[in-house]
């Protein structure tokens, strides 16, 4: 028999060995006392017999006796302990429901950002352009003319910082006069910053405050990027006043919100940068001061209507010498937008007028030149926009002569993602009348959130 086992059995069930060795025991006792009765029944007296018999049954009485106390005992310890075991697990239960309970209603607040937030959003611009020219049919039919980066990050909750890459090429723009273009670079990509800045958001008092390379808020739409402006090429005045591009500087800029508390709202603009436009700076490198105001008023609730007034002041130097240079711009912006079918229908109109008057200092350029624009566009449907333009602009060089710009446009929206255009443009400027036919593919990927000018 292996010992192990048998430890164990042992171990196991105590009150079973105290219960069969009782029963063995009256077993023994029997035997023991039978046998002598039997043998000698006949030479003990019947006395004798009865007394051996009687102390059997007490032997016997006892043990049952004792044998009912040993099983209740072990029945009584076994339930207890059962009942001990239920009411430990029950109490068990319940703290853990109680502290479920506590732990379900408990808010948990992380106090640091995810390294989800760190990451900037980033986005990429594409602007695809076909033309045909009547001038040179064949030349330049199609250009990526531009592909832009953005990417835009909140530093923390009081700044916010953004930087545009873009990879352009040149070609296919507007010649307002004989010889504007001849020193651009019309093949080759070019890769620069457009904008990098960061932006204070929530200083006191509604102010705003910006720091680095961006479009300066000469009116609205020199904020705008190329690939979101109505037409294929900006007015014809920026052309000849500022040029191809948007006016972008380095430097500082504060914005005011001005707490006036009544209908409308009124924006103050101060911008001090370093001139880096060579048409309106040439080759001056010294500090240029710009300032501008807008007011907006909503009229309806589907009319509103913008205002804004712009100056701008610096040096032009050249071989020829310096002098002051100033350029001024009045603007205005009118939108009709139904609230009940906004998606559908609109209007929208703009239009204003800039003037280039530089100082004559010692006989060099002094005289003035001005120019107009305006454009307006309208909602034939959700994808559907029908739009023109007509521009005029007097020559900065020479005020005696003038162009003039007519385009109509028929935009399709496929998405808010893609965005196709075909334009027809007819220049006249001195001498000739030039058409071209562009057709514009747009598209946009990752957040691409809307500028607020």
């Amino acid at each position: 028999m292996d010992l192990g086992a048998q430890g164990v059995t042992m171990r196991r069930s105590p009150m079973r060995i105290k219960k069969y060795g009782c029963v063995g025991f009256l077993a023994l006792v029997g035997a023991l006392g039978a046998g002598p009765v039997r043998a000698c029944a006949q030479d003990v007296p019947a006395a004798r017999l009865d007394s051996l018999r009687t102390e059997l049954e007490v032997l016997r009485a006892r043990l049952d006796s004792l044998e009912g106390v040993v099983v209740g005992g072990q029945a009584e310890d076994t339930t207890d302990a059962i009942a001990r075991l239920r009411s430990a697990a029950q109490a068990a239960a319940g703290d853990a429901a109680a502290d479920t309970v506590a732990r379900g209603s408990q808010d948990f607040v992380g106090r640091a950002r995810s390294l989800q937030a760190l990451n900037p959003e980033i986005s990429l611009n594409g602007d695809l352009y076909g033309s045909i020219h009547s001038d040179n049919p064949r030349s330049e039919n199609f250009i990526p003319r531009e592909f832009e980066f953005s990417f835009v990050s909140a530093l923390d909750p009081y700044a916010r910082a953004k930087i545009f890459l873009a990879v352009e090429e040149h070609g296919g723009g507007i010649e307002v006069f004989p010889g504007d273009l001849e020193e651009e670079e019309t093949h080759g990509a070019h890769v620069g910053v457009e904008e990098g800045y960061v932006e204070w958001v929530a200083l006191p008092g509604g102010l705003r405050l910006k720091g680095g390379r961006f479009f300066q808020q000469f009116g609205q739409l020199n904020r705008w990027h190329s690939h979101a402006l109505h037409f294929q090429s900006r007015s014809l005045p920026h052309l000849a006043f500022i040029g191809e591009g948007a006016l972008a500087q380095d430097g500082a800029s504060v914005h005011w919100l001005l707490p006036t508390g009544g209908s409308g709202a009124y924006e103050a603009t101060l911008e001090l940068t370093r001139s880096r436009n060579e048409v309106l700076f040439g080759e001056a490198h010294t500090l240029s001061y710009l300032g501008h105001m807008n007011a907006f008023w909503q009229l309806s609730p589907s009319t509103d209507l913008e205002l804004g007034l712009s100056a701008l002041f610096g040096d032009y130097q050249d071989v020829d010498g310096r002098y002051d240079n100033r350029l001024f711009g009045a603007e205005m912006a009118f939108n009709w937008a139904p609230p009940q079918q906004s998606l559908y229908r609109g209007i929208v109109m703009r239009g204003g007028v800039m003037l280039s008057d530089p100082e004559a200092v010692r006989g060099l350029r002094g005289e003035s030149a001005w120019g107009i624009w305006s454009l307006a566009e309208i909602k034939l449907s959700q994808q559907w926009v029908a739009g023109g333009r007509y521009d005029w602009v007097e020559n900065p060089e020479d005020p005696s002569e003038s162009a003039w710009l007519a385009s109509p446009t028929l935009t399709y929206w496929q998405s808010e993602y893609v965005r196709l255009r075909a334009e027809y443009d007819i220049l006249g400027n001195p001498g000739k009348t030039t058409r071209q036919f562009t057709l514009r593919i747009t598209f946009a990927m990752g957040p691409h959130k809307h500028e607020t000018y």
